[in-house]
């Protein structure tokens, strides 16, 4: 559907300035690459918006025409015997290359193209981007791999669900989700949104389909999170739902210390608060957020943030801390799940400098946030380059005891500001790639570090690489979607191996699909 829509709207620039039209290619490029702006407005807003209404309208029309159930089963088998019968052919042709799916690497979320799809042969699985099931008895609902976060949101929410884990953007899929990972403010609770999985349905090496769960092939589905596509194409997901509430209650704690800030954000990690997040603004201020679910709320207090010409959330949390006060707000629910994706955290300022004017927002906020998938689609060669000698997207996993010395290591290589911090359990019977540390700590905290460095003597292949040592050296992890530098065998220190490398002997992977390191790292995604 997207590429059908790019190919409509982008007609007039095409005819007008392609190589049958005007002549004037480099002035596209000129354009897009200086004033990104012009082009987010007028062509990536308007296109973002066709896209989420298409969304919104499918969700409704399948809750109030019963489009979720017995049939809808049906046409995923008849989706899944398409994933099959493709590989199979690719069988049958003599298993000349190594497959991955077709999906163009520019949809995916990592900021980076992914560069082992030319030599790959692409099995088709576009189609798979539904919402099956729903079982309010057991409490689960079945989707497809590429069912996105606002899709789900949009369908189980009118009727009383959400999800335990249900990360932040609306563009993030269940198949991105399950096979790489996600993360939210309640996974200090829940973990990571894999344990929200009750079992994952694949299309293996043979052409084979298998269902995993906690109780069949429990290895398999146990080694499938963080995997990337390297044991099969995942073609079904069986989610965890669990009763949602009206409002979240949302606490606003800021601090002006480092040690204050993170000797509260330890404290709130361990209590039982639904979510717990901080925005750091600095080297020494942080504001500190612990939310609760309820329907009950008082109205002088509520905040319908996700309202179109409110102050992008990131900055109207600053104002905590700029007035250095506490405060409480009762947020409707999915305004609160969404809180960071009309400015994708605070990436947007960097392409519409002034997006967050009142003017702007009442004018034009209705279409926010512009598509992060279009962006990246229309990214030049030029705007690739900056973005990766001068922005850094990354991900840092690390036990919570190591929090406050994480943050003076992510100071000193890179500065950048803000950053977002989401505690995280990872759990003694997690036994693929990760697991707790030797000393059996679970509590992670996720540093999410988006935007440009401070450090003027900022080059990615000297302090990403310190801080991916630095991470490493504390039993930390890395999240995968972002750039990583890493040799093979520092790769393997860092992530368990054990029980991964044991499936891709038992399904036949060798030959097939490529190794986790292989397709996540820089040299295959550039």
């Amino acid at each position: 559907m997207l590429s059908t829509l790019l190919s409509y709207l982008s007609w007039p620039f095409t005819t007008l300035f392609g190589a049958n039209g005007l002549g004037l290619d480099n002035a596209i490029v000129w354009m897009i690459t200086n004033h990104r702006w012009f082009f987010a407005i007028f062509f990536v807003m308007p296109l973002s918006l066709i896209m989420n209404t298409i969304m919104h309208i499918r969700a409704l029309i399948a809750i109030y025409t019963g489009a979720i159930g017995p049939e809808s089963l049906k046409d995923h088998e008849k989706r899944v015997a398409t994933v099959q019968a493709a590989v199979r052919q690719w069988i049958d042709d003599g298993r000349q290359t190594k497959l991955c799916t077709a999906r163009p690497g520019w949809l995916a979320m990592s900021l980076r193209t992914a560069r082992y799809k030319k030599t790959m042969t692409g099995i088709p699985t576009h189609k798979l981007g539904n919402v099956i099931a729903i079982d309010e008895e057991k409490g689960t609902v079945f989707v497809e791999p590429n069912v996105t976060m606002g899709q789900i949101t949009a369908t189980i929410m009118p009727l009383g669900w959400t999800l335990p884990v249900l990360p932040e953007l609306d563009d993030l899929t269940v198949g991105g989700l399950v096979c790489g990972v996600g993360i939210e403010s309640s996974s200090h609770k829940h973990g990571l949104f894999q344990h929200g999985c009750k079992s994952f349905e694949l299309v293996l090496a043979t052409g084979e389909v298998v269902k995993c769960s906690e109780t069949e092939n429990v290895e398999l589905f146990n080694a499938v999170p963080w995997s990337h596509g390297t044991l099969g194409f995942l073609v079904g997901a069986e989610l965890s739902i669990v009763p949602a509430k009206k409002y979240i209650k949302l606490r606003y704690q800021p601090f002006t210390t480092q040690a204050s800030g993170v000797d509260a954000c330890l404290r709130a990690f361990q209590e039982d608060h639904d979510f717990v997040e901080s925005l750091v603004y600095s080297k020494d201020s942080m504001v500190l957020m612990t939310g609760d679910l309820t329907d009950e709320y008082e109205s002088s207090k509520a905040n319908r943030i996700g309202l179109w010409y409110k102050p992008w959330f990131y900055t109207h949390v600053r104002t905590y801390l700029e007035k250095n006060r506490e405060g409480v707000e009762y947020i409707p629910l999915r305004d609160y799940y969404h809180r960071h994706t009309r400015s994708l955290f605070w990436e947007v300022s960097d392409i519409i400098t002034f997006g967050n004017q009142f003017w702007f927002r009442f004018l034009c906020g209705w279409m926010m946030p512009p598509n992060h998938q279009i962006l990246k689609r229309t990214q030049t060669e030029e705007l690739r380059k900056l973005y990766e000698d001068h922005h850094v997207v990354q991900d840092m996993l690390v036990p919570a005891s190591k929090f406050s010395e994480c943050l003076d290591v992510q100071h000193r290589e890179f500065g950048v500001y803000p950053l977002w911090v989401c505690p995280m359990r990872i759990f003694p019977e997690d036994s693929g790639l990760i697991h707790p540390t030797k000393s059996g700590e679970e509590m992670f905290v996720d540093v999410g570090i988006y935007g440009n460095p401070a450090n003027p003597n900022f080059t990615p292949g000297t302090h990403l690489r310190n801080v991916e040592d630095y991470v490493r050296s504390v039993e930390g992890f890395q999240m995968l979607y972002a750039d990583m530098l890493q040799s093979r065998e520092e790769f393997e220190t860092m992530f368990d191996h054990t029980q991964y490398r044991r499936m891709r002997k038992q399904l036949g992977c060798e030959g097939v699909f490529p190794d986790v390191y292989d397709k996540t790292c820089k040299a295959a995604r550039w």
